[in-house]
């Protein structure tokens, strides 16, 4: 049994949200972080050398890594769904998003959430230089999306999967403010309304409303 050890508000719920989407059955072995800290706790770390959180297991396998384990997923249970071919037409820009949101845009989000908190000055060349940079990849996620109801395009893949915690739940960590994006926020508005993010974010997270807003 696919068992997907899932750390509270973190990069896990992706597991979730893509097993709801294919129906495939699987176990959740919930992890809490540490209340002081909000560091992942003993277990995890026990499981994986990284400590950090998603990772499946699978038999005998031991898997992080969200992007490697939606690869994993949809190849070895999905039958390829949510991953496009490379004959589609939108084969290129379902590779480009997939990887552009743990290369790109979580980074960023990362980046910045570290300097708010050490609480540099708004001027300081490293705090404009990292928030402009983020503020770039959200102009360009905007300009997509005003241009296409999914990452990839028409479809919703695996893409959409792999971007949407940084622009919902990170936002707990790193608070941003996307009234300026009306695209990115319909599109929000649209993942909201599919039964699957719903499920698993009520798995995964049940005291917790996704940051849709």
């Amino acid at each position: 049994m696919l068992t997907i050890h899932h750390l509270g508000t973190s990069q896990s719920e992706r597991i979730l949200w893509l097993c709801e989407e294919l129906g495939i059955p699987y176990e959740m072995e919930r992890h809490d972080r540490d209340p002081v800290t909000r560091w992942s706790p003993p277990a995890l770390r026990a499981l994986h050398p990284m400590g950090t959180a998603p990772v499946i297991t699978d038999g005998d396998l031991v898997l992080g890594e969200s992007g490697a384990i939606i690869e994993y997923i949809i190849a070895k249970y999905g039958g390829g769904r949510l991953a496009l071919p490379s004959g589609h037409p939108d084969y290129a820009q379902y590779l480009y998003w997939f990887h552009f949101a743990n290369s790109s845009l979580q980074p960023l989000m990362g980046r910045n959430m570290v300097l708010n908190r050490v609480n540099l000055p708004a001027d300081n060349p490293m705090v404009l230089s990292t928030r402009g940079r983020l503020e770039r990849a959200l102009d360009h996620l905007e300009a997509r999306l005003g241009a296409v109801d999914y990452l990839a395009g028409r479809e919703f893949t695996a893409a959409d999967i792999m971007a949407v915690f940084s622009l919902t739940t990170m936002r707990l960590f790193y608070p941003v403010d996307l009234a300026p994006y009306a695209h990115i926020r319909a599109y929000l508005g649209r993942i909201g309304a599919r039964e699957a993010y719903r499920r698993a974010m009520h798995k995964g997270d049940p005291g917790m409303a996704p940051l849709l807003t």
